[in-house]
C-alpha cells in the first residue's frame, strides 16, 4: 500500500494547479489519469494558443444551479494572479476582443509552466493510469486501486472534468463518484456548442456555409452580439457558442443580422438617394449575396429603391432583423467546450471545495455544476477552484 497525503484524479488545469499548491505546502501529492499525457484540453484551448483568462472576471460570468458559489474562489485566485504566474515564467500573451488573453506562442507554455511548478514542488505525475474502485478506510482518508497499485490518501481530489470532447479524455468518472458517495449531481448536458438545422431550414441555409456575419442572438434570458457562422450542419462561432450555455431545446432564438443600425432609416434614406437602384444592390452594401437570396425573395431583391412600399421595407427589416429560428438541437459532447450542469455546488463547501457530509473528498473545476461563458472564463475557474482546494488538501 502506497501513501499520500494528497491524491488527485485528473491531470488538467485545475488537476495541476491544485497539485502545484498542495505540493508547494509540503504535501506528498499524486496525480492520476486514465490519459497518455496530461492537459489535452489546455492543449487544444483557443485553437492552440490557449485563451488561458480574462481581464474582465465575475460570477455574472459563469452559469450555475448555484450561482453565488463561484465567488468566493474568483476573489481569493483572481485572474491578476495567474496572470502573474504567467508573467514570471516570461509567457508573452495578448489581449483580443473582450478582454481575452491568448499566448503568443502556443497553449504547451501554459501547461509547461504547471507541470515545470509541479515538478519543482515534488508532485507525482502517474499517467495511463485508470481508477478501477475508491473506498473510504476505516477512520479517515480513501484507499484507492489503480492498474497494479493499492494506494492510500488523505485528501482525494476530483478534477475529472466534463463530458465535452471525449477525443480528449472525457467521461463521466467525476459524477459517478459522487453518486457512489451520495452526492447529488445536476443534470448535464453540452455548453458552448454549435447549434444545428431543422430539416427544412437546412435545406434553405447549408449552402450559406462558410459566411460569417456580426450578429445579435437572444433568447429569453440572455442576449449576445459577437460574429455567427454558417456551417452546413447549423449555426456556429462566438455568438452561437454563448447563446447555447442558455438555449432550451424547442426554444425560438431571434437573430439580428445587422445589429449595429437601424436598417428602417437606412432604407428610408437610401430610397432618396439611390432611387434607381435596385434592393439587392444596395443591400450588399451590408450583406453577402449569397445571404440575402437566401433570406428575402428574388421578385422583392429586383425591385428599385423607388419601387419599395412601406410594407416591403417592413419586410426586409423583419427578415434581417428578427430573424426567428428554433434550432433542432447542438453537436453535443463532441464539440462542445464545456459540460452545463455537474456535481451540486450546494453539497461542496465555496471556499474549501470539500464536500459537506464526506470528510476528505474535494470536487474542482468542471466536474462541478459551473460554467462559463467563452473567452477565458473556465479555465479561470480551473485556476481559482483548483488554487483553492491546493490550500487546504
Amino acid at each position: 500500500m502506497q501513501k499520500y497525503d494528497v491524491i488527485i484524479i485528473g491531470a488538467g488545469a485545475s488537476g495541476l494547479m491544485c497539485a502545484m499548491q498542495a505540493g508547494q505546502r509540503g504535501r506528498k501529492v499524486l496525480v492520476l489519469d486514465h490519459g497518455d499525457e496530461p492537459g489535452k484540453k489546455i492543449l487544444m484551448a483557443g485553437g492552440g494558443r490557449c485563451n488561458f483568462t480574462n481581464y474582465s472576471v465575475s460570477s455574472d460570468h459563469y452559469i450555475s444551479a448555484n450561482p453565488h458559489f463561484c465567488k468566493s474562489a474568483l476573489s481569493r485566485f483572481t485572474q491578476w494572479d495567474f496572470l502573474d504566474l504567467v508573467q514570471r515564467h516570461g509567457i508573452a500573451f495578448h489581449e483580443r476582443s473582450h478582454g481575452q488573453l491568448f499566448c503568443d506562442d502556443s497553449s504547451r507554455q501554459i501547461l509547461d509552466l504547471l507541470l515545470n511548478e509541479c515538478r519543482q514542488a515534488g508532485v507525482e505525475l502517474a499517467m495511463r493510469a485508470s481508477v478501477s474502485k475508491v473506498e473510504q478506510s476505516p477512520g479517515k482518508g480513501f484507499s484507492l486501486q489503480s492498474r497494479n497499485r493499492h494506494l492510500q490518501t488523505e485528501s482525494l481530489v476530483v478534477a475529472t472534468g466534463g463530458l465535452s470532447i471525449p477525443s480528449a479524455g472525457a467521461s463521466a468518472f467525476g459524477y459517478r463518484l459522487a453518486e457512489q458517495f451520495k452526492i447529488k449531481v445536476q443534470p448535464t448536458s453540452a455548453g458552448l456548442v454549435p447549434l444545428t438545422w431543422q430539416p427544412p431550414d437546412k435545406a434553405k441555409f447549408s449552402l450559406l456555409a462558410g459566411i460569417a456575419q456580426l450578429c445579435s442572438v437572444n433568447n429569453s434570458t440572455q442576449s449576445f452580439t459577437e460574429n455567427l457562422l454558417f456551417t452546413h450542419r447549423g449555426l456556429s462561432g462566438p455568438v452561437i457558442l454563448q447563446i447555447s450555455n442558455y438555449w432550451q431545446p424547442g426554444e425560438p432564438l431571434q437573430i439580428n443580422l445587422l445589429p449595429e443600425i437601424d436598417l428602417c432609416s437606412w432604407l428610408k434614406q437610401r430610397q432618396g438617394s439611390d432611387s434607381n437602384k435596385q434592393v439587392k444592390t444596395v443591400l450588399q452594401e451590408l450583406l453577402p449575396k449569397r445571404l440575402l437570396a437566401a433570406f428575402l425573395p428574388e421578385a422583392l431583391l429586383v425591385l428599385t429603391m423607388r419601387q419599395l412600399m412601406d410594407k416591403e421595407v417592413t419586410e426586409i427589416v423583419d427578415t434581417l432583423q428578427a430573424w426567428q429560428l428554433i434550432p433542432n438541437g447542438s453537436e453535443g459532447y463532441r464539440t462542445a467546450e464545456v459540460t452545463r450542469g455537474g456535481v451540486d455546488c450546494q453539497e461542496i463547501s465555496s471556499k474549501t471545495f470539500a464536500a459537506r457530509e464526506v470528510p476528505g473528498l474535494y470536487f474542482i473545476g468542471e466536474v462541478l455544476d459551473v460554467h462559463g461563458w467563452l473567452g477565458g472564463y473556465n479555465l479561470q475557474w480551473a485556476w481559482s477552484s483548483g488554487w483553492c482546494a491546493g490550500q487546504v488538501v
